[in-house]
């Protein structure tokens, strides 16, 4: 496992690694609460020896002697007799045994010096019994150290750092404590989640199934609730499900160049992982692309198709392999026609036997007469062994894979049950991928129509842009909703035009919306019809009027003097009566602007009257200005 798979499975686990901080952090400091504060007092010994001789060599010997005392000393510090000691000095409410555990002794190395560590519940008690321990330990050593017959001992203790008062407890330490809690509930979160992740076995990359499929990734499905509840998605194109199947769709073409895959099983190890969801939606993207799709609800045991559309489950597939139907009898069209469904029809004691039949490749040759692709939903492969006789009669296999729920032993059964029987596995589709993990699926990005943002706008103004669209397509969502039912019912209210004429034999009348509709369930209506020869369509505006320009007339003009003196009198400011020139002839008046273009009839016809061309005047969009920046309207 790579450091990138790593940190996925611990952002998948996060709450796993999050709870056990926060626990490691409350141990911690409920261990802080509950502890007594103890205080420490330190005190220093220095060991020495009284040189008995004025030479060197005596010095040098009482040095090695003191330096080989002083690890013992060290374990004496913490002996009962001294602790007793102390205690009688002090008059402690304690026994020698507790004061023992309270003393600590080391040596600091290549030295005779040692320290000595004195921990109690009160300050002034731990100050005053490490003052206690270095006179009490001088007694008792000179006492030990006195050789027969002699008063003085050669060994001394001196006290070279007295305790001082203790001014904070030593422990417990709060932030300390806190920390230490912090980095281990962390690193146990961690630990738990990565050795969860060892221990599932269940698939939650795309990658890796297609690994244990032993094909390549078609496609991954996100969850989507309009999958349960509109059951085709396709429709809105902003749905990042219907965008999956397009893909889906697209994988499909490019699996064999040379030879495409026509019949195609749709199947998946166990029950309830995304077959039959899988299969209608890619037959509906197909039919969008302007394919013949037939698609076969090969699961004779527990048939969805029919349900998941709408449509009748009477005879089928069943009753075209017993010979009581036939094909043309049984296949139902769906919206234009272009998809047709053919059904299971009634269950039959044998299903394994019936779909790995000879009349089973006969009837699939028959359908691939009448269409460019069959689409199979099959039943699973591990319950039942339907899949596996019906899987080598077709194209290829497509295997589908639901996120967090399909094993990868069942996944690895279900890719060897096709090797075993000679099955071809075209891919493995990844289905019911959540939103968390639909970015590491790379199913977190969009792409929509609509204006950018101004040039050189900053990442706020980009963001505010961003959800403005996600807005305004919410609510022309919503509108959409709203208005269906307002729209049907207008439309049922106006008058049907007149139809011009007959529709010629080599123009067919191309089906509406609401043909479409009649293979939902809905009453068929007649189609408009549509003329012999295409109408020119041109666009209705206000007729143009050449504008009328008045001009000046320059008196120093000759060609505009008409009518006016040759000269004029540089005296007068005005010309007399004498010079006035006559009056001008009236100008003829403006021709009335035409009236305004007719409508269009709304169906045209052979005696539909002709328009002169207009010029149409072009209206520059209007540049302004907000806070997201320069746009457009």
């Amino acid at each position: 496992m790579d450091l990138q798979q790593t940190w996925r499975v611990l952002r998948a686990g996060w709450w796993v690694v999050v709870l056990s901080t926060l626990v490691g952090a409350a141990v911690a400091a409920g261990i802080v609460l509950a502890s007594t504060p103890m205080y420490t007092a330190d005190t220093r010994l220095f060991v020495s020896t009284t040189n008995t001789t004025d030479d060197v060599a005596g010095a040098v010997q009482g040095s090695q002697l003191a330096q080989a005392r002083v690890s013992s000393y060290a374990s004496y510090l913490t002996d009962l007799q001294l602790a007793q000691a102390v205690v009688d000095d002090l008059d402690l409410d304690m026994t020698a045994d507790e004061l023992a555990g309270e003393i600590s002794a080391s040596v600091v190395p290549d030295t005779v010096i040692l320290d000595v560590t004195v921990t109690d519940p009160s300050p002034a008690r731990a100050q005053a019994i490490a003052e206690s321990i270095g006179q009490q330990f001088n007694s008792l050593i000179g006492a030990i150290e006195t050789p027969e017959g002699q008063t003085t001992s050669p060994i001394r203790v001196a006290v070279i750092a007295p305790p001082e008062l203790p001014a904070a407890p030593s422990s417990p330490k709060p932030a300390q404590d806190l920390v230490i809690g912090l980095v281990l509930g962390f690193v146990l979160g961690c630990g738990l989640v990565l050795l969860r992740h060892r221990t599932d076995t269940r698939i939650r990359t795309s990658d890796q199934a297609a690994e244990l499929g032993r094909g390549p990734g078609l496609g991954v499905i996100p969850l989507d609730d309009q999958l349960s509840a509109d059951k085709s998605v396709l429709h809105d194109r902003e749905a990042p499900s219907a965008e999956s199947f397009r893909q889906l769709r697209t994988s499909m073409d490019f699996v064999d160049v040379d030879s495409p895959p026509r019949t195609v099983l749709v199947s998946s190890s166990l029950p309830g992982e995304g077959k039959t969801t899988v299969a209608v939606n890619l037959a509906i993207a197909l039919t969008a692309a302007g394919r013949r799709v037939v698609l076969v609800e090969a699961d004779l045991r527990r048939p969805r198709v029919t349900r998941y559309l709408g449509l009748v489950s009477g005879a089928g597939l069943t009753s075209v392999l017993n010979g009581s139907a036939g094909l043309d009898d049984v296949l139902q069209p769906v919206g234009d026609g272009s998809l047709q469904v053919l059904a299971a029809g009634p269950t039959p004691p044998n299903p394994s036997e019936l779909l790995a039949s000879g009349q089973m490749q006969r009837v699939l040759a028959d359908l691939l007469d009448r269409a460019d692709v069959v689409l199979l939903d099959g039943p699973p492969l591990l319950p039942v062994s339907d899949a596996g006789g019906l899987a080598p009669s077709t194209d290829g296999v497509v295997l589908c894979v639901r996120y967090g729920q399909t094993t990868t032993q069942e996944l690895t059964t279900a890719a060897r049950t096709l090797e075993r029987v000679g099955a071809r596995t075209l891919g493995t589709v990844f289905t019911f991928v959540p939103r968390r993990a639909a970015g590491n699926e790379g199913l977190g990005y969009t792409y929509h129509y609509g204006e950018d943002p101004a040039p050189g706008a900053g990442p706020f103004a980009r963001l505010a842009h961003r959800r403005s669209t996600a807005r305004t397509a919410k609510a022309a969502a919503k509108a959409g909703k709203a208005t269906s039912g307002a729209t049907t019912t207008a439309a049922a209210d106006r008058p049907t035009p007149a139809s011009p004429g007959p529709v010629p034999a080599d123009r067919p009348a191309r089906p509406g919306r609401v043909q479409a509709a009649a293979g939902r369930g809905t009453a068929p209506v007649a189609p408009v019809a549509v003329p012999a020869a295409p109408v020119p369509v041109e666009p209705h505006v206000e007729p143009y009027v050449e504008p009328r320009v008045e001009q000046e007339l320059d008196p120093a003009t000759p060609d505009d003097s008409a009518g006016w003196p040759e000269q004029w009198s540089a005296d007068d400011e005005h010309p007399t009566a004498a010079e006035t020139p006559a009056e001008p002839e009236p100008e003829p008046e403006p021709a009335p602007a035409p009236s305004p273009v007719p409508p269009r009839p709304a169906i045209a016809g052979p005696d539909a009257p002709t328009y002169p061309q207009q010029r149409v005047a072009v209206v520059k969009p209007r540049e302004t200005r907000s806070f997201l920046g320069r746009s457009r309207r």
